[in-house]
């Protein structure tokens, strides 16, 4: 149900624009509706700060469960920041020890970009490994969207990411291979996913480190698992909450990049993401740069105008779908009075019931 706006953080207002359910954080204190308090652990570099808070706020606010969700925002040291995302954060992010002290009841982590090669080196290596270890003990479950499930499967399992050469970019279709979870119930059997990455982590290694893939590709890799009990740990491999629009300005993005002088080579649509008119019209654009780069003119306007209005969105109602079940067990068993992660009785190596009649 309701997101809460219990800051002045201005994808909250965006959303609302949208026609989102937001509702102001006095009105919620006189509405007796259990709260969910999450926390958004954002990664991401300074040109998708925003972007990240309204897909992944957008994706809760979403979620049909019977509950007033309050959002927390926060990120970590050691990643290079802007004067202008500086301010962002100062003004409406919280600190970890806020949190650590006030408690979560789940907690979404982003991917971020990377510099090197082994993730160990990177210097939010260790800000993010302390964040991860007091959420396992003390969350009732945590989601890790891409670079963050290659970080924990690499420092908590002994698995290592290893590159694919090229950019796994575009949409690509999934099955669900285990029906019995419960994050998978009443999903569609096969739906679409966007992927954008560079680096993989294969099912072997998901089930060397015991974990159980519930939705993979034949062609992408696994895009949803969980840790051994089902549900304390949540690993994303592809992006759900990605707008409409997002492969597409990463797309423009590479373009520039190439016009600039900074990439060497004209980049590749992403997979099963343009119709065959857009990619016509994106190819001509094309020659049009290229020419441009050679005699030294100006550079075309990109046709962001003439490609939106023709791009299908074939995975939002899927990923809302998982999140919203995701958001209904950690409703279902987490002790709110005492904000643990798990009400007595719940076994806490199966919580969510897998050894029962159910997951047999």
């Amino acid at each position: 149900m309701p997101l809460v706006a219990n800051s002045s953080l201005p994808a909250l207002a965006a959303l609302a624009e949208e026609g989102g359910t937001v509702i102001p954080g006095d009105l919620a204190l006189h509405q007796d509706i259990r709260e969910l308090h999450i926390g958004l652990l954002n990664m991401m570099p300074d040109t998708a700060l925003a972007a990240t808070e309204r897909q992944f706020l957008r994706l809760i606010g979403e979620s049909n469960q019977i509950a007033q969700f309050y959002v927390h925002p926060f990120t970590l040291d050691g990643l290079p920041r802007g004067p202008q995302a500086a301010e962002h954060i100062a003004r409406y992010y919280e600190s970890f020890a806020d949190i650590r002290r006030d408690g979560l009841d789940a907690l979404i982590i982003t991917g971020a970009n990377v510099t090197q090669p082994d993730l160990a080196l990177e210097p939010f290596w260790e800000p993010l490994i302390e964040v991860i270890d007091w959420a396992f003990t003390n969350v009732t479950s945590t989601l890790c969207s891409c670079l963050a499930t290659h970080a924990v499967l690499q420092f908590r399992y002994g698995q290592q990411r290893h590159p694919l050469g090229d950019k796994r970019w575009g949409v690509f279709a999934h099955r669900v291979v285990d029906t019995r979870h419960p994050l998978v119930m009443g999903v569609n059997t096969r739906f679409d996913v966007p992927h954008s990455r560079w680096n993989d982590v294969s099912r072997a290694q998901f089930e060397a480190a015991g974990l159980r893939v519930l939705v993979e590709s034949t062609t992408a890799g696994v895009h949803l698992a969980v840790s051994e009990d089902g549900l304390r740990l949540v690993f994303l491999q592809g992006h759900p909450e990605y707008d409409t629009v997002s492969l597409l300005k990463e797309y423009k993005r590479e373009v520039l990049l190439y016009a600039c002088g900074e990439r060497p080579d004209y980049p590749p649509f992403p997979q099963r993401y343009l119709t065959a008119q857009l990619q016509a019209v994106l190819t001509e654009h094309g020659e049009r740069v290229t020419a441009a780069c050679a005699g030294g003119g100006p550079q075309p306007e990109f046709p962001e105008t003439l490609i939106v209005p023709g791009l299908d969105n074939t995975w939002h109602d899927t990923g809302e779908a998982i999140l919203n079940n995701w958001m209904g067990k950690v409703y279902q068993i987490t002790d709110m009075d005492r904000r643990r992660p798990f009400m007595p009785g719940v076994d806490p190596e199966d919580p969510i019931g897998l050894r029962g009649p159910a997951g047999r």
